[in-house]
Formats: C-alpha cells, structure tokens, sequence
C-alpha cells in the first residue's frame, strides 16, 4: 500500500550526497574547490575554475542536485558559477542583481535557491534578495525585507523553506532571523533567540528537515552551535566543539548529514555533522587542501 500522507505536510527532502567548497582567500583571492564525498571526506584542491577568483561569495542548491556559487568581493561582484550534478565549476555566469559582498544563500522549494542580504560597498549593509529557478538561473533584485546586514548564514529547513539569521547589523553581531516560504518569500525579522549573536558564521541542513548553525565571531571567536528545528526555530547555544574559527563554510552531504569546514585563518580542518546534529571533533586538513577563509559551500548529487 502506498503510505497515507497528510494534507499539507511535508516529507523530509533525501538531501543530496556529496559536497563542495568553493572560492575563499588564503591571503590572496582563491578560485578552487574542493569536493566532499558521501562520506564526509574533503578532497585536495580541484584546480580553478576559470571563473573569477573571490573572497565571500555565497552557494546553495539547486535543481535538486546541482549547486550555484554567486557574488563575493573584491570587488564587489554579482556573477555566478553553476556546479553541475557531478561537482564540475562552470565558468563566470554575468551577474544579476547589485553586486556584493558576504551575503548567504539556501535553497528553497525543494528545487531552487535565494541569495540574500550581504555588503554592497564598504558602508552600505543591504537587504535585497535574489531568486534561483530550479535550471540555475538568477533573478534580478527583490526589494530586501528584515534588518539589512551581512555577514550572516542560511540554510534549509522543513524540507522546502529556508533561514536567513545573525550576521553583523548597525548594532553588531546580532542573532536575528528572518524566515523564507516554500515560495521564496522573505518573511520580517524575528525576534532576537537565546543564542549568541555572532558574524562569520555557517549553516548547512541536517536530518532531512532541519539546520544547524555554528562557529563566527561575536564577543571573542566561538564554536557553539544552534539547532534549527523542521518549523525553523532556533534552539539556545550547545557547547562548542572543535577549534572556535569564523568565516568558514558548510553544506550537506551523504543525504542527510552535514559539514563545517576551513575558516580564518587559513584553516582547512572539518567537523562532521551526524544525522541527529552532533558535531564531532575535528577532522585534520586534506592534503593538498588550501586552508583559507571567507569561502562558500554547497551540496550536490
């Protein structure tokens, strides 16, 4: 028999089963990538792309088993490079939208993606979102909703929506969220959680339809993490565990597990993140992997 499902709910999404991390600065603009395996294995560099080496870009899913990296400075940049099922980087993608820096990105929708918010110039903190179909196409901006900020994280929840959160804001490091529908809608700030507000942190899906976010900076660099429960609320801080780091990446893999990786400065250590969102300690560097910070990560296959 086929199984009863409810009207209106969601079945948790398989998730996809490798990962990629991607761009970065090891002291100078980086365009390398470096593939992560079901298993939760970081391979040495891929050589580069030949799109434009960055620091701070933002990457997500799409089409349910590809990946996009977009954005990212110096200077501030609105191109693209699509990640095929197979972990091959394409080539510059013309941008769309107002180039920046340090925004984040999830997937939404169980097939497309959204990048969000980030740093448009040395003094100008935006909001505006930009929508990703699900063949890896960018939209042009959407009028932003929610405290303009950058530096912040996003990841996926509920099997079909998203989460933009913390990030530095006019008052610093904030722990604001803004939540965002199956449908790409970016809902109006929530209210502050019990977690530390923190910059520079990551943010990847675990469990089939929950997140997790973790590491940055705000009142010293940390390794504490926050839960993202299936209807996107975020739990108090757990305790840290591995080397407190910021500015590094995360992204899903082996379906329903997840990764941190790298960070400042020039970090290439992981940390796995089981299938109940327990963090492990850490993992040393791949050889011939560049440790470095302020790079992206996405999931793909």
């Amino acid at each position: 028999m086929f199984p009863i499902i409810p009207a209106n709910s969601v079945a948790a999404d398989s998730g996809n089963d490798e990962g990629i991390f991607g761009f970065g600065d090891d002291d100078a603009a980086f365009a390398g990538t470096n593939l992560v395996s079901n298993a939760g294995v970081v391979a040495s560099d891929q050589a580069a792309v030949t799109g434009t080496a960055r620091a701070n870009p933002a990457a997500c899913e799409y089409g349910g088993d590809k990946g996009i990296f977009g954005f990212g400075y110096y200077p501030y940049h609105s191109m693209t490079n699509l990640v095929s099922n197979t972990g091959v980087v394409a080539s510059d993608v013309a941008g769309v939208g107002t180039g920046r820096g340090y925004p984040a990105a999830c997937e939404y929708g169980g097939d497309k993606g959204i990048f969000g918010f980030g740093l448009a110039n040395p003094s100008l903190k935006v909001s505006m979102t930009n929508l990703v179909s699900n063949t890896g196409v960018v939209a042009s901006d959407v009028a932003g909703v929610g405290t303009v900020r950058y530096q912040l994280m996003a990841c996926e929840y509920g099997g079909d929506k998203g989460i933009f959160g913390f990030g530095t804001s006019a008052g610093g490091a904030s722990s604001i969220t803004n939540l965002v529908s199956n449908a790409g809608v970016v809902a109006s700030d929530q209210a502050a959680t019990t977690g530390t507000g923190r910059a520079g942190l990551a943010a990847c899906g675990y469990g089939g339809d929950k997140g997790i976010l973790g590491y940055g900076s705000g009142g010293g660099v940390r390794s504490m993490t926050n839960l993202v429960s299936n209807t996107g609320v975020v739990s108090s801080d757990v305790a840290g565990v591995g080397t407190a780091r910021y500015h590094l990446a995360a992204c899903e893999y082996g379906q329903d597990k997840g990764i941190f990786g790298f960070g400042v400065y020039n970090q290439s250590i992981t940390n796995l993140v089981s299938n109940t969102g327990v963090v492990s300690s850490d993992v040393a560097g791949a050889v011939g992997a560049t440790g470095r910070g302020y790079l992206a990560a996405c999931s793909f296959n």
